[in-house]
């Protein structure tokens, strides 16, 4: 059975689809900004803390396990995504598909 666009745009599954979907990319997507720009930011504002030694005689520096950091977060953050579009969003799009006919 074929629905029309309209139906499935006021659908209430469609909806909550949407909205799920839209919820999580934008929490994801506001994190990733903090991380990314707070570290940016600190590399702008304060590169003295950045290049404090990380230990006595150590010849890594504060700032390195930050970057390696940051970019671990955001693999973190990709996973988190990928892991709730595993298991939840494609099976909310496969039963509206099935129920709408598309």
């Amino acid at each position: 059975m074929a629905t029309s666009k309209k139906e499935i745009l006021n659908d209430p599954e469609f909806k909550k689809l949407v909205s799920q979907k839209n919820a999580i990319s934008w929490v994801l997507t506001i994190l990733e900004l903090v991380l990314y720009f707070g570290f940016i930011s600190l590399i702008a504002f304060n590169k003295s803390f950045l290049a404090q030694k990380w230990g006595d005689g150590s010849a890594t520096t504060i700032g390195i396990p930050i970057a390696v950091g940051t970019i671990a977060l955001s693999w973190v953050f990709t996973g988190i995504y990928i892991w709730w579009a595993n298991t939840r969003y494609d099976q909310m799009v496969k039963n509206l598909r099935e129920r709408t006919g598309g």
